[in-house]
């Protein structure tokens, strides 16, 4: 029987594989803070707008809505996150990374950055460029979110 596909080589069990990498080496780096990645880019999305309401601090995660209010929960109950409802709109949720938030991110910010380190340690500089900007570039439409498996 012959080969018909070389999933080996194809983009998506790249893409799966390269970000089973990433979740791996945060996970190892990070492994003293109990913060997943997604927690993580929530924290660092909070500390550029403080006061967001959640479907927009989703939005700009890329994750989607429904489930990031589960995480945006458990954050809530460590002391990282501060919700609440919206005066003008009760169902809107407002969000505000608390000052523990603030410690835990700044902690975390030299062993995020070994995260990116490690991950392209197999490239040059100009590669490592050249790589984010292939990959900004197939990700295209960055307006378009899809749930977690």
């Amino acid at each position: 029987m012959s080969k018909t596909f070389e999933f080996e080589r194809a983009p998506g069990h790249l893409v799966r594989r390269a970000h089973q990498l990433s979740v791996a080496i945060f996970a190892q780096e990070t492994a003293t803070f109990d913060i997943t990645p997604v927690q993580f880019s929530i924290l660092s999305a909070l500390i550029d707008e403080p006061g967001a309401d959640q479907v927009t601090v989703a939005r700009r995660v890329a994750f989607d809505a429904a489930t990031s209010g589960a995480v945006i929960g458990r954050l809530e109950s460590r002391g990282l996150v501060l919700r609440e409802a919206d005066p003008e709109d009760r169902r809107r949720k407002l969000l505000w990374i608390t000052d523990e938030g603030r410690q835990v991110l700044r902690a975390m910010r030299r062993p995020v950055m070994r995260v990116q380190d490690r991950l392209l340690a197999n490239l040059s500089g100009s590669e490592r460029e050249q790589f984010m900007e292939l990959l900004t570039r197939v990700i295209g439409n960055d307006d378009v979110v899809l749930p977690e498996p």
